[in-house]
């Protein structure tokens, strides 16, 4: 299996030629003003596949909010805004994002979802939260977002910065397939693919051995199959306490 991955991998690559050209001279960020009319619309599938997930994960998020005061949500990578139906009412959301075009679909869903109050959108990499104070949220939120950052222990780094002590971290991301199974050896194949349409895409990341290295003081993870193509079925989900 080994040799046949390297060689359907080269051709993969060969095929993405034109692609690696536009990156090289600059193009490719074009492609950034596209992704998010891309990607509103497949949220929305997502979303029906994986809402009894969703509604799962973020119905712990009310657990961690402190007396008195108003749940602080902030969504790293926040996209087109496909999580907010899944927030308590009456909670207050700062969006985040290294791409400032997904702004005119995070009105469209905001509108959609008037029970959260929306503070502000920055844009930002999740690597340099530099906007955002220490031990300023109570939760951060990221969901298909740590398989595209360039540095995961960097990124998990700023989120327990910004996070208050006893708040917690909330993911929901896909991974890396067990070694030796035809969905890994598809996502070997299709990863450049991956990277260059899925806005720089990494399918093979073991994200979970960045989650339990982050020094959480409750890791609450575990591994599931999601109902959606193939070689982007392996998923994890849960959330890290600070």
């Amino acid at each position: 299996m080994a040799f046949l991955m390297t060689f359907c991998t080269f051709v993969v690559k060969v095929f993405c030629l034109p692609l690696y050209l536009l990156d090289a001279v600059g193009l490719y960020k074009l492609y950034k003003r596209v992704f998010p009319c891309c990607l509103y619309r497949l949220s929305k599938l997502y979303n029906k596949k994986m809402h009894e997930k969703k509604r799962e994960l973020f119905a712990g998020l009310s657990e961690f909010k402190q007396p008195g005061k108003q749940l602080t949500i902030l969504e790293v990578g926040c996209g087109t805004g496909s999580n907010f139906h899944y927030y308590p009412a009456g909670c207050k959301v700062i969006c985040m994002d290294n791409n400032a075009h997904f702004e005119k679909y995070l009105h469209r869903n905001m509108l959609e979802n008037r029970h959260v109050t929306y503070e502000k959108f920055v844009e930002a990499s999740a690597e340099d939260m530099r906007s955002f104070e220490d031990a300023c949220v109570d939760v951060v939120v990221c969901t298909l977002v740590l398989c595209s950052v360039d540095n995961v222990p960097q990124t998990l780094r700023e989120v327990c910065r910004v996070l208050r002590p006893g708040g917690a971290f909330f993911f929901l991301e896909h991974v890396a397939a067990q070694p030796s199974t035809w969905t890994y050896f598809f996502q070997h194949v299709l990863k450049p693919v991956c990277y260059y349409l899925g806005d720089e895409c990494e399918v093979t990341r073991e994200t979970w051995t960045h989650l339990e290295a982050a020094g959480f003081s409750d890791l609450k993870l575990r591994h599931l199959n999601a109902p959606i193509i193939f070689f982007n079925k392996p998923h994890i989900m849960g959330y890290g306490v600070k």
